[in-house]
């Protein structure tokens, strides 16, 4: 379930427009529903009543309904405080822990019996907060991390920042996700957009998406009201442990195109040149790599070796530094400029594939 939209009951869309919103997100596979129950400018009365016919239809289709919850939550819902089991028969599976709860209470929440599984504000998380956490034996195999949004411009965190907490959850086994915002209807009050890295506000959902995905984040959200039925088939492209790189192709050879349109995963011996594929050579499947535009190579060029590289015909090679002309190495295509940042993330075994704008 790697995909996840969100929704604001009482505040931007109609009950139509949700419902609408959850049948096409379910038909393209997402599994995950971010919600608040205690948004300021929602209209609570609308609120209260579209939830349950929502949660209803979410439960039907067996998905991950994720709430963001606080001793308020509950007594708006008409639930006893910490009453896990009256969540569950609502249809939520997941809670996010916003405030008003201990280590202790987070610690005890984890060991629940009711299959609901408990999410950390991964924004915020300490080293010092897990350290008191573990005093009351949490049960981390029942607990992720979700990031924050960020409705105000120039408050979106960094990608260090992201890093640095994501590092801190994968010491525990817990799974960090994040959001991107959608460009179609921004959700209220600010309608800024509500990404978690400040670097993807205006950014399309699919180029935040994979970037979140290159930093090993294992779910991504749309964090923003109605996205579009594009946006929402965009995210649902992508693979969670893929990076997609945008490449130009310079020939139309069948045999180089194959090779191209497959998933490949970068070796672990990392050259100090060249990110190299690990299973180019292995595919050919008794084709010949006729040598042709055996040009100078620069960063981002995507080199295949022709058969005058004897053993090596097949290999599949990013540059990652100007390299002279060699009459065994084709340049077949190149990563556009506005991917290169994504190189950095394609070391240790990590997987990338390849989408051709220029088909």
């Amino acid at each position: 379930m790697y995909y996840g939209f969100s929704v604001y009951f009482g505040l931007d869309n109609t009950k139509e427009e949700n419902i609408q919103l959850l049948k096409d997100a379910h038909s393209l596979g997402f599994g995950r529903i971010f919600t608040s129950l205690h948004i300021p400018e929602a209209n609570y009365e609308v609120l209260k009543v579209e939830v349950r016919e929502f949660f209803n239809l979410a439960k039907e289709y067996d998905m991950d309904i994720i709430s963001d919850i606080s001793p308020n939550t509950f007594k708006f819902l008409d639930l006893e405080d910490m009453d896990l089991k009256g969540l569950r028969d609502m249809g939520v599976k997941t809670i996010r822990i916003d405030f008003g709860y201990s280590e202790e209470n987070i610690a005890k929440m984890s060991r629940n019996e009711y299959g609901i599984k408990i999410q950390l504000n991964a924004s915020t998380i300490t080293e010092s907060f897990f350290e008191e956490l573990d005093k009351y034996s949490p049960n981390y195999s029942n607990i992720d991390a979700l990031h924050n949004f960020y409705p105000r411009i120039g408050t979106g965190i960094s990608e260090e920042c992201m890093i640095d907490k994501n590092r801190i959850l994968k010491k525990r086994g817990i799974k960090p996700c994040a959001f991107v915002q959608s460009n179609n209807r921004k959700r209220s009050p600010l309608k800024d957009g509500l990404p978690t890295l400040e670097d993807h506000r205006g950014l399309s959902v699919k180029e935040a998406a994979n970037h979140l995905f290159a930093l090993e984040n294992e779910s991504v959200f749309i964090g923003d009201s109605l996205p579009t039925y594009e946006e929402l088939k965009d995210l649902s492209s992508l693979k969670q442990d893929v990076v997609e790189l945008d490449i130009e192709i310079k020939t139309n050879d069948e045999l180089i195109l194959r090779i191209l349109n497959n998933i490949y995963s970068s070796r672990t011996d990392e050259a100090r040149d060249a990110i190299r594929a690990s299973e180019s050579r292995l595919i050919l499947e008794g084709g010949i790599i006729e040598p042709f535009n055996t040009v100078s190579k620069k960063y981002g060029d995507i080199s295949i070796d022709n058969k005058d590289y004897m053993r090596y015909m097949g290999e599949l090679e990013i540059l990652k530094r100007n390299q002279d002309a060699d009459p065994r190495t084709n340049i077949v295509a190149s990563v556009l400029q506005k991917d290169f940042y994504l190189l950095k993330y394609i070391c240790n075994g990590k997987k990338f594939h390849f989408n051709i704008i220029n088909k």
